[in-house]
């Protein structure tokens, strides 16, 4: 069974920046495709960003609401997927969820939907 556990959220001002990290417990890690999605109270799930595997180029994709803010990525020898936040604003306040799947195809990757793995989230509060 593969787990993921985020950390690195936080209550943070307009304009700051936070690092968030996610551990998967997979010995393949390298094979999964990465995501990270996040929730406000009352919405859906909502994509932030994803990176392919490393035999996929590990292409980037990103939400229009976080490109040029955002930066997801990956070291396979820790195992672990990163989100750099930067300029952060108030509506990106939310608990942020890593995601993993490794068969994902290219036109579900911002569907929370077809992810199999889920971390259990992490706040992130951006106070103005």
């Amino acid at each position: 069974q593969v787990q993921l556990v985020e950390s690195g959220g936080g209550l943070v001002q307009v304009g700051a920046s936070l690092r968030l990290s996610c551990v998967v417990s997979a010995r393949t890690f390298s094979q999964y495709t990465v995501a990270w999605f996040r929730q406000r109270p009352g919405t859906e799930r909502e994509f932030v960003a994803v990176m392919r595997s490393r035999v996929r180029g590990s292409a980037t994709y990103y939400a229009d609401s976080v490109k040029d803010r955002f930066t997801i990525s990956r070291d396979n020898a820790k195992n672990t997927v990163y989100l750099q936040m930067n300029r952060l604003k108030p509506e990106d306040t939310a608990v942020y969820y890593c995601a993993a799947d490794m068969g994902i195809i290219l036109s579900s990757l911002r569907n929370y939907a077809h992810y199999d793995y889920w971390g259990q989230g992490t706040q992130v509060t951006v106070s103005s």
